[in-house]
């Protein structure tokens, strides 16, 4: 027998992490480069939610209105650095000109399909042993007033009309005996009872080693500058630690995938979309659900090991600063709700960049200039929710093999 094939997977997030597990599951021999660390970059300290409740994209109609009349609040969730990005200014376009239902719904039905198939792939990563904190509790959406919950039932009937996926309602104090981490005198919630969460920072270090345990190379601090071509295919990378050879590629590098368009054949429109977290020991009165505060754009995540409070969306370029103002807007949304908006001891505030794409759905298929690689990219705010679907279905791709859903609706080539 011949040796196995060689594949590089650029990129060391989580949506790395499950396309070396899947094709290492089909005899792949595995490289993951990473520019920095392993699990390090947004799949360290996301808040954990794997939500097939996340159907609808940010593109939706009025999404326009909504986050210019947003970003004029004191501690606004969303925030565009002026200038002149003309990368940035015609994804707003794009982004702009897909808030419509149409669009929206058409996005929606190519988003289902990844976190439906994810949320089943992680019960079975789960059972395997992949240890992660998994705690299947739902997701509540908490509004603050009664017009606001009422508000929401349009969604909830968008969502279960188009989409099969219910949210069941508690109004008024009825939220609070749900959840008696709440205060007293909000408007309700919708609670979604597929949902689940995980620690991902904990899901990263136990799949990397599960991953190396099975042969899969591990190299950190090397960063790729591009492709090494042969005619149509690419036969190595070239890096700063010099060029890596295979027989196939993925380009999993999440927000810094872009960087490669030159070699790619397209352009894929991503740009960072910045988000926070601020992670403490969990609070006396901590909640068993995870919650989402609609109105001020907050998650909040109960972990078996700590609590985490997530939000914001910068556009900001590259910038890793961790403003102690945008940490401090997380608590100060969350007390509104929440008898202790955070525990006691700080363990880490943080900030990475989500890669976003216009229309909320991934790219996930073939470089149309190179054959043999595979872009799996764009995931925007659901890469963790996305990751073991898109894994399985590069694994698929790369073998030949029929695909267990549509690829259609992730091709590049729709840009």
């Amino acid at each position: 027998m011949g040796q196995p094939r060689h594949v590089v997977i650029i990129g060391g997030g989580v949506i790395g992490a499950a396309c070396a597990h899947y094709l290492a599951d089909t005899g792949w021999r595995v490289t993951v480069l990473d520019r920095g660390r392993f699990g390090r970059a947004c799949s360290h300290a996301n808040c954990g939610l794997v939500c097939p409740s996340h159907v609808l994209p940010l593109a939706g109609p009025g999404a326009v209105g909504s986050a210019l009349q947003t970003m004029l609040a004191r501690n606004a969730p969303l925030r565009v650095r002026p200038g002149l990005d003309f990368g940035l200014w015609r994804w707003l376009l794009a982004f702009a000109r897909r808030c419509n239902r149409r669009d929206m719904l058409e996005s929606g039905h190519g988003i289902q399909p990844l976190l439906n198939s994810s949320r089943t792939l992680y019960d079975g990563l789960v059972k395997e042993g992949l240890e992660c904190e998994w705690e299947a509790r739902g997701l509540l959406f908490v509004f603050r007033t009664p017009a606001r919950m009422e508000h929401y039932a349009a969604t909830d009937e968008l969502m279960r009309m188009e989409f099969g996926v219910p949210a069941k309602p508690f109004f008024g104090d009825a939220v609070c005996e749900l959840e008696p981490a709440l205060k007293p005198g909000l408007g309700g919630g919708w609670l979604y009872e597929t949902d689940a969460h995980l620690r991902p920072d904990r899901l990263m270090r136990t799949w990397r080693a599960r991953l190396e345990s099975r042969g899969v190379a591990v190299r950190e601090d090397t960063e790729v500058d591009g492709f090494v071509r042969a005619g149509s295919t690419a036969r190595a990378v070239a890096t700063t630690a010099g060029e890596v050879a295979a027989d196939a590629f993925v380009l999993a590098a999440g927000a810094w995938s872009p960087l490669l368009n030159n070699s790619l054949g397209c352009r894929l429109p991503i740009q960072p979309g910045k988000g926070y977290s601020l992670t403490t020991s969990r609070p006396a009165r901590c909640p068993a659900t995870p919650l989402i505060f609609e109105e001020h754009r907050v998650a909040v995540t109960p972990m078996q090991s700590g609590y985490r409070l997530g939000s914001m969306m910068e556009f900001v370029g590259f910038d890793d600063t961790v403003h102690p103002k945008r940490i401090g807007y997380l608590k100060e949304a969350a007390s509104l709700y929440l008898h202790e908006s955070a525990g006691d001891v700080v363990e880490e505030t943080w900030s990475g960049w989500r890669p976003m794409t216009p229309d909320g759905r991934p790219v996930i298929g073939p470089s149309p200039a190179l054959t043999n690689v595979m872009i799996a990219a764009g995931h925007n705010m659901l890469g963790l929710s996305m990751a073991p679907a898109t894994g399985k279905l590069v694994a698929e791709l790369l073998d030949g093999r029929a695909p267990h859903i549509d690829p259609r609706p992730y091709a590049a080539a729709r840009f």
